[in-house]
């Protein structure tokens, strides 16, 4: 209960987790003169740089500080950031930034972990401050205040005002909304023909004369509703892979409540993956099936697949992955945060309600993003009184589901901290698997901005699989990557095979030797999956004529309504 409290307080973020890296940091700086003149050299030449570059002395022959030679930042390209004194505030701010990261970092002794935390909790601080965030000190915003005579800053104050009672759920929205589930959204016609207490199967509605013979089930992550892959008619990779001639089956899962406190990983495979494998191919007839992971259902796909492979189940045509791990070692800015005393603390704050709140698991996720999450919505909406426009991705980005606690906790442990899947210590029926013992072909895509699954450690797949593998590398973060379809202005990708019997190469080797091409990946899938498929048939009926896998709704069915 103490414990639950605290996290409560802290957003359920471990004070010792902190606490130790500071430590960690202070003592080992604490006895690295070499470091400490550094730093003092590096701030005296940034003073004598700001120095300058505010009495407009500053020349090319000189030092010219962070804001000449890094990377642009999007805060401050537009054109009142260069003007005096906004250029000077905003070059002192990134100045200030690079420094606390030098402070943060390269310490003499100290461990790499506590490095990345302390360089991200200082950054994020630093971010706090910035000039950009405040109405006196964002030209942007005092020339939208002067020009507007201060109407900007009153809608601001009545969009704040609306933010606050929403979250507090004082008022709904009212009417249809641009981009609603049924209407808008997972709108690909379909039927649920299967439903148990985790999920609901949808079967798509062929729209060729004939499909392929191996029906396509995908698996998406349960942090979110199912329809990232069925989102708007013209950016749905089922609507897509139905007008490829395949018969597609989705899984939707339910929105977990405190009755599910106990549901956990077995479960989800059972529950989940198993029943909808058993379904699919009782109302299809197919011997085998394509079965397409992503996020987290990619991870739980590849432990049903490695267990399957294990018990020489040899119903899977392939096993494609799309942004997800098997190995988290490398798992990107979330592990940060996740050790012994974090999961601790997070398992003490689901102990009272049995889940993982949506409300919880966002907060962490913009806190990964602040300046693109937390500080470019406020500046937008609080102080150019402005609105953002909604889009299909941002409206399912809202529309998250909670987590059981038994479930996150075993995610967390087994695979975050412990990495067991990897390390050959994942347990299926009491017996250890092995993502070697997957059997049939492997098609994964990583996604070049992914701050969740980082392409780097999707791509540690091929030290794991002893099968035949397809990688792809597409532009994008860890949505719209995947959701990259046909026609999609900027957007590339790289693919390359890589045999069972193949050396190994590593990622920036494999980046090296595979060129970019532009378009959608979507396309090589589709072929990728056809060529492993067989001569196209009569499409299988929608559900069986009766039983339990008899159609027993429309789609998007009901559970992808649950809040």
């Amino acid at each position: 209960m103490a414990h639950s409290s605290i996290a409560r307080a802290t957003s359920g973020l471990s004070p010792s987790v902190l606490g130790e890296a500071w430590m960690d940091w202070a003592v080992h700086l604490a006895t690295s003169p070499g470091k400490q003149m550094h730093l003092m050299e590096q701030a005296t030449r940034n003073a004598h740089t700001l120095l300058a570059t505010s009495l407009g002395a500053s020349t090319s022959g000189t030092a010219q500080g962070v804001a000449a030679t890094a990377k642009p930042d999007r805060r401050f390209t537009s054109e009142g950031w260069q003007k005096y004194p906004f250029n000077v505030w905003a070059q002192a701010h990134q100045q200030n930034w690079q420094w606390w990261q030098d402070v943060m970092t390269d310490v003499h002794g100290m461990s790499p972990a506590h490095e990345d935390l302390m360089a991200f909790v200082a950054g994020t601080l630093v971010d706090t401050t910035a000039p950009s965030n405040f109405a006196m000190t964002n030209p942007d915003v005092i020339a939208a205040t002067i020009a507007e005579k201060g109407q900007n800053l009153m809608r601001g104050a009545q969009n704040l005002s609306e933010d606050i009672r929403r979250r507090a759920g004082v008022t709904q929205p009212v009417g249809p909304q641009p981009f609603e589930v049924g209407r808008t959204l997972a709108t690909t016609p379909g039927k649920v023909v299967f439903r148990n207490d985790l999920i609901e199967l949808i079967q798509y509605t062929p729209t060729t004369a004939k499909v392929r013979p191996e029906p396509i089930l995908i698996v998406p992550a349960w942090i979110m509703k199912y329809y990232i892959l069925d989102l708007s008619a013209q950016n749905s990779l089922v609507r897509f892979l139905v007008a490829q001639g395949f018969t597609v089956f989705m899984i939707s899962w339910k929105n977990p409540d405190a009755s599910d406190r106990d549901l956990g990983m077995e479960d989800y495979r059972k529950l989940g993956v198993m029943a909808a494998t058993d379904a699919v191919l009782s109302i299809t007839g197919a011997p085998k099936l394509h079965t397409v992971g992503y996020c987290l259902g990619g991870t739980l796909l590849s432990i049903a697949a490695a267990a399957m492979g294990r018990n020489e189940d040899t119903r899977l045509a392939s096993v494609p992955l799309l942004a997800a791990q098997v190995d988290f070692t490398e798992a990107g800015p979330l592990r940060l945060f996740i050790n012994d005393s974090e999961v601790t603390m997070i398992e003490d704050m689901m102990a009272k309600e049995g889940y993982l709140s949506s409300d919880q698991m966002a907060g962490a996720f913009a806190l990964l993003r602040a300046r693109d999450l937390i500080w470019a919505p406020a500046i937008r909406d609080y102080l150019l009184g402005q609105r953002g426009e909604s889009f299909d991705l941002m409206a399912w980005n809202a529309d998250p589901t909670r987590m059981p606690a038994r479930m996150h906790s075993e995610y967390l442990r087994k695979l975050f901290l412990d990495n067991d899947l990897a390390e050959g210590r994942y347990l299926v029926d009491g017996k250890a698997i092995a993502v070697s013992d997957i059997r049939a072909p492997i098609f994964a895509v990583g996604t070049e901005d992914d701050h969740v699954a980082p392409w780097q450690s999707v791509y540690k797949l091929h030290l794991f699989a002893d099968t035949d593998l397809t990688f792809v590398l597409t532009s994008g973060g860890h949505n719209a990557g995947i959701v990259s379809e046909p026609g999609h202005p900027h957007r590339h990708y790289r693919i390359a095979d890589t045999a069972a019997d193949a050396a190994f190469r590593d990622p920036a080797e494999w980046m090296a030797d595979n060129a970019a091409e532009d378009g959608s990946w979507w396309i090589d899938f589709a072929s990728w999956l056809a060529a492993r498929s067989g001569s196209a048939v009569k499409p299988p009926p929608m559900g069986a004529a009766s039983g339990k896998y008899a159609a027993l709704c429309n789609a998007p069915g009901t559970y992808v309504m649950q809040r």
